[in-house]
């Protein structure tokens, strides 16, 4: 049982609550999610499960899409509704305003994680810190807002905004950041994440409906294969003087591999899907230069 699961998570569940209902409808121990969603936040989390945990940090990369409630005049100790009310002050609705601010937030950009958050210093969660009343100055990460629209304004103090974003983003810091711009503080009311990589809302099931299928032994029909989840990524495809090599987790010299698309620009350093003679998945690997020759280096293998 190697594959990715789409699954929508609901609000009151952890990433790690989801991963422990997976194993216990599935009575498979090799399960892993692919990054944190807060216990209230909704939508896609895709489930690795079996061979396919090996790729829970390439899929954690991929690019995310979210849809988010903005709360102006609110700020609160957490970021988001979950919090304690630091500071309240009025709103200056003005639609043409808060446009530019929340345009201004789209590009590469620092941005300082909250302390209720589950990155680890000197072995602690900053959020057990901040439970402790404890506040510690933490390193900025670099993140990138790759787009952002406002979906509707609602007044008095409300609007939603679509966003796509880089790995590590917080969404409930920029929505704080769009409230200091504006000069009246901000939270996030509500998040709902609608894209990770290939993984998408329409595509994805409860966990109710997951339990539904095991019990009527069609999970199957609701995996997607590692294959597919590397669908965007260039592949090679080896013949069969290179089996050896791949067994063995060896590099690959041209001439015994064919890179695809042709069409495809192809740089060194590239991550490329490798296939054996019977295409079928063996792993992850970069095209590197080694000498006078190109060869496929084994980043991740998946065999």
């Amino acid at each position: 049982m190697d594959g990715i699961l789409n699954i929508r998570k609901e609000k009151g569940f952890t990433s790690h609550d989801v991963v422990a209902v997976v194993r216990r409808i599935l009575h498979i121990r090799k399960v892993g999610h692919t990054g944190t969603l807060d216990p209230d936040a909704e939508g896609v989390l895709p489930i690795c499960v079996g061979k396919a945990t090996k790729l829970s940090d390439v899929i954690m990369d991929d690019t995310k899409s979210y849809r988010a409630m903005v709360r102006l005049g609110i700020t609160t100790t957490t970021e988001d509704a979950a919090g304690e009310i630091i500071e309240e002050k009025p709103v200056d609705f003005d639609t043409e305003k808060i446009q530019k601010v929340v345009l201004s937030m789209i590009g590469e950009q620092e941005q300082i994680p909250p302390m209720y958050s589950a990155i680890k210093v000197n072995g602690k969660k900053l959020y057990e810190l901040a439970r402790e009343g404890k506040e510690i100055a933490r390193k900025a990460r670099k993140i990138t807002i790759y787009h952002i629209a406002i979906r509707q304004f609602l007044p008095p103090n409300r609007l939603e905004i679509d966003v796509d974003c880089s790995k590590g983003t917080y969404i409930r810091t920029l929505c704080s950041d769009i409230g200091k711009a504006l000069g009246c503080g901000a939270h996030m009311e509500a998040l709902l994440r609608t894209k990770t990589g290939a993984f998408t809302l329409e595509n994805a099931i409860t966990l109710d409906q997951l339990q539904a299928l095991a019990d009527a032994g069609q999970t199957e029909q609701v995996f997607l294969s590692m294959d597919s989840a590397l669908s965007d990524y260039p592949k090679a495809y080896t013949d069969i003087r290179a089996r050896k090599m791949l067994l063995n987790g060896g590099r690959i010299y041209e001439p015994y591999f064919q890179l695809e698309p042709k069409e495809q620009t192809i740089q060194l350093g590239d991550i490329i899907t490798v296939y054996d003679d019977t295409q079928k998945l063996t792993g992850l690997y970069t095209l590197v230069q080694e000498a006078d020759k190109r060869c496929l280096k084994p980043w991740k293998m998946l065999i």
